[in-house]
């Protein structure tokens, strides 16, 4: 089969083979696979010397079903969330517990994103928010959309922070959140729509370690509102600002309860539902429901559409800055 893979800084495709089901497991056919720029081009640079898959989201068919996974069947549509089960490749074996059926109202390639609305969701349950709270979403890359646009899908008061005018206007015009720019005109924002008070929490989504906008957060949040840290942020922030406030800094961990754990992922034991009632395999399920129904539009995220042949040709346009894309679709579906 097909695979994508970084090696020494640089993005390869090879021949693999075909993984064997096994119980508990889906083998998928893929259909598509979705790049997430800020995750892999981390992980393209720390390939020096070593062959790393690329890749963690991605829907396909449900080619082979193993014993125990009993509510799918060969040919249902699948989305599938989690490395290193889920890579750019032709074939994926993937536990049940991170697999998702898609229903035949939603676009395969808007189920492919079930990852990245995995990891938005268990962000926003981080941040435990009520009814009705303010919540500021910093960094409108890929990520910090998704989020942005199921919190508005919850009736949170969301208001979005990005560098980029186009990343801005792009969420603006989907959905009328308000968003800025200007550091002044988000605090001028933040400080009408809470009377003063501050945001109840904030979504740090940007990358790039250390970043001032670290301490900025503090300043928005109200006392004892929440940092919540989503993106690849050190987690630097002032101490009197955080004293004064009683601030929480949180930090939000992928998909949800089960990742990295190998009970759950690698033996594919569920979680009892009355005890963990949203695990990664639950907020896949969720991201699907919210496309079902259109409570939230990610078709803006669906604009390119590669080839898997030349996907090692668009990584390369990332790791140069050469495009401004949110990420892009690979299509394995002519393999």
């Amino acid at each position: 089969m097909k695979k994508i893979v970084a090696c020494n800084r640089s993005v390869e495709l090879i021949e693999e083979s075909k993984p064997a089901i096994k119980p508990s497991y889906v083998l998928v056919k893929t259909l598509y696979s979705v790049i997430s720029p800020g995750t892999e081009l981390l992980t393209i640079e720390s390939s020096e010397g070593k062959q790393i898959p690329l890749g963690y989201s991605a829907v396909g068919i449900a080619e082979e079903i193993g014993d125990h996974t009993e509510d799918l069947k060969a040919g249902d549509i699948v989305a599938c969330y989690g490395a290193p089960y889920v890579h750019h490749a032709e074939y994926l074996l993937v536990p049940k517990t991170l697999v998702a059926k898609v229903p035949d109202s939603v676009d395969p390639k808007e189920a492919a994103l079930a990852g990245i609305g995995a990891i938005a969701i268990h962000a926003l349950r981080v941040a435990n928010l009520e009814f009705g709270e303010t919540v500021v979403v910093a960094g409108l890359g890929l990520l910090g959309q998704m989020i942005a646009k199921i919190a508005d899908a919850a009736a949170y008061r969301v208001i979005g922070y990005d560098l980029h005018q186009e990343r801005t206007t792009m969420l603006h015009s989907e959905t009328n959140i308000k968003t800025f720019t200007a550091i002044e005109n988000l605090e001028n924002e933040i400080g009408r729509l809470t009377r003063g008070n501050g945001a109840d929490a904030v979504l740090l989504c940007m990358g790039g370690k250390r970043t001032h906008l670290t301490g900025e957060s503090l300043k928005w949040i109200r006392n004892k509102g929440k940092v919540v840290i989503v993106g690849d942020v050190e987690p630097d922030f002032p101490r009197s600002l955080m004293f004064s406030k009683e601030a929480q800094i949180l930090i939000s961990r992928a998909g949800g309860p089960g990742r990295y754990d190998y009970v759950y992922e690698a033996e594919a034991i569920d979680y009892p539902y009355g005890f963990v009632r949203w695990t990664e395999g639950r907020n896949i399920e969720e991201y699907i429901r919210l496309l079902s129904e259109r409570k939230i539009n990610v078709s803006s995220f669906i604009t390119e559409i590669v080839d898997y042949k030349s996907a090692a040709g668009e990584f390369e346009k990332l790791q140069n800055k050469e495009t401004n894309v949110l990420t892009y679709i690979i299509d394995f579906t002519k393999v």
